[in-house]
C-alpha cells in the first residue's frame, strides 16, 4: 500500500537540506539579533527567513495543508493544532547557539493528521546529520537506522535537559531542584546541546538514555518526538502521563524503566499551554 504521506516526508527533508544551508552560511556572516518573550529570547532575521522559505515552499506544492510556526505565532498566529495536514515547523531550533556559533543548531519539521504525528525531520545543518522519523517505519540518521540504548539502570545513565529562556527565580527554582535530584540518584552526568530536538534525537541514537524539559513549546520537539518513538523510546508528561504536544512539557527516554525514574524526581509545572488563546 502506497504512503499517503511519502511524497510530504521527501519534500519537507529536501527543504530541511536546503534551510540547513541557509544557516550554516549566516553562520559566517554578522547576525541582526531580534528579541522575543526575554533578553534571552532570541530571534534573528534567518530564523524568519527560513520559516518563510517552508511555508511559501509547502503552500505552493500542499496548498490545503496548515501551518504552526514558531515566527509566525511570535508575529501573532493562532498556535492551533487541527485535523488537517500540519507542518510545525521550528526554522531555527537552537537559536542563541546559532547567534553565539555554537555547534548545534537544527531545522525541524513536524507533520500531523488528525492531530497524530505522521512524521518528523531533524537537520542538525551545521553537524551535517539529517534525523528522520516515519510513524512505523523507523527513524534514520543519514541513512542509518536509529536505536535507542539498552540500558535500564538510571546510575548507569546520561540525563539530558535544558535551563529554558525564563528567568523567573521561582521557575528556576524547580528546575535547579529536578537537576539536583537527578544528578544525586546518581546518574552518570546531566548534558544539553542547547536544542530540544538534538537532545531529543541524541537520545534515539542512544548517546543519552533520557531528556525531560518544560517550557519548551510544540514546534520543538514535534519533529524529535517521533525520532525518539521510531527508535524505540518513550514519550511522556512529566507527570507520567502521555505527552501532549501543547503542554510544552515532555520526557523522552530509552525506556518506560528510564523514563518513570526521572518523572519521580520532577518539580512539575504547568507554563501556558501554546494553543491557550484557542481555548479561551
Amino acid at each position: 500500500m502506497e504512503d499517503p504521506w511519502q511524497d510530504a516526508m521527501d519534500h519537507a527533508v529536501a527543504l530541511a537540506r536546503k534551510a540547513g544551508t541557509l544557516v550554516r552560511d549566516a553562520v559566517q556572516n554578522d547576525m541582526k539579533v531580534m528579541l522575543k518573550s526575554t533578553s534571552v529570547d532570541l530571534v534573528t532575521q534567518t530564523d524568519q527567513k527560513v520559516e518563510k522559505l517552508i511555508i511559501e515552499s509547502v503552500a505552493k506544492k500542499f496548498p490545503t495543508h496548515c501551518f504552526i510556526g514558531e515566527e509566525s505565532v511570535a508575529a501573532g498566529e493562532a498556535c492551533v493544532l487541527t485535523d488537517s495536514p500540519t507542518w510545525i515547523i521550528d526554522p531555527v531550533d537552537g537559536t542563541t547557539n546559532f547567534v553565539h556559533g555554537y555547534p548545534f543548531v537544527a531545522v525541524c519539521i513536524g507533520f500531523a493528521v488528525n492531530k497524530q504525528l505522521e512524521f518528523g525531520v531533524v537537520y542538525s545543518c551545521i553537524e551535517d546529520k539529517m534525523y528522520t522519523g516515519r510513524k512505523g517505519k523507523g527513524a534514520f540518521c543519514n541513512g542509518e537506522a536509529l536505536q535507542v540504548s539498552d540500558q535500564r539502570d538510571i546510575t548507569q545513565s546520561i540525563v539530558a535537559s535544558e535551563f529554558g529562556s525564563t528567568r523567573d527565580p521561582e521557575v528556576m527554582d524547580k528546575v535547579f531542584s529536578t537537576m539536583r535530584k537527578v544528578l544525586c540518584l546518581p546518574v552518570h552526568g546531566l548534558r544539553g546541546a542547547g536544542s530540544a530536538a538534538i537532545n531529543m534525537c541524541h537520545v534515539a541514537a542512544g548517546s543519552v538514555e533520557a531528556y525531560y524539559e518544560t517550557g519548551i513549546h510544540c514546534w520543538d520537539f514535534a519533529a524529535s518526538a517521533v525520532i525518539v518513538s521510531e527508535a524505540g523510546g518513550v514519550l511522556m508528561d512529566v507527570e507520567g502521563g502521555p505527552m501532549d504536544l501543547m503542554s510544552r512539557r515532555v520526557v523522552a527516554a530509552n525506556c518506560q524503566v528510564i523514563a518513570e525514574r526521572i518523572v519521580k524526581e520532577i518539580d512539575a509545572f504547568q507554563p501556558t499551554r501554546d494553543d491557550a488563546a484557542a481555548q479561551d
